[in-house]
């Protein structure tokens, strides 16, 4: 065991390293901090490695910024509303399809299109079915 006088002429060694994200301090003696960085170092590759072979796998999905009008009008285009459809399954097949939008938006956003002669609205108020007034060009 080392005595109080080793101890204080050997103060510990602090060593503050960030990588990326990682950020980490060590505080050891002068003869054990190149061992401790090269463990953490080791450790921060291959949690590296881990991530990049995490990305590999599934590619990224980028962001869709589309308006709920657009992707109504994408049904209609593929000729979704061919059989008239209600509000409620507009936004389900909206949700399904990973667009989660109010479903005021998306009765506004039919209306819309209604307006624009892209679809038609049958039956009584609160209970309209949507379909296609002309087909897609």
């Amino acid at each position: 065991m080392k005595s109080l006088t080793e101890k204080q002429q050997n103060p510990p060694i602090k060593v503050k390293m960030k990588i990326g994200d990682i950020e980490f301090e060590i505080e050891a003696q002068p003869d054990q901090i190149q061992t401790a960085v090269n463990q953490i170092l080791a450790t921060v590759a291959e949690h590296s490695k881990n991530i990049a072979a995490a990305q590999a796998e599934r590619p990224a999905s980028l962001p869709r910024a589309e308006t709920c009008r657009g992707v109504i009008q994408k049904l209609w285009e593929e000729n979704w509303f061919g059989e008239p459809k209600g509000l409620d399954e507009v936004h389900t097949e909206l949700a399904r399809r990973g667009f989660h939008y109010d479903r005021t938006a998306v009765a506004h956003a039919l209306v819309d299109l209604v307006k624009d002669n892209i679809l038609t609205r049958i039956g009584k108020p609160r209970r309209y079915q949507y379909a296609q007034k002309r087909p897609p060009t």
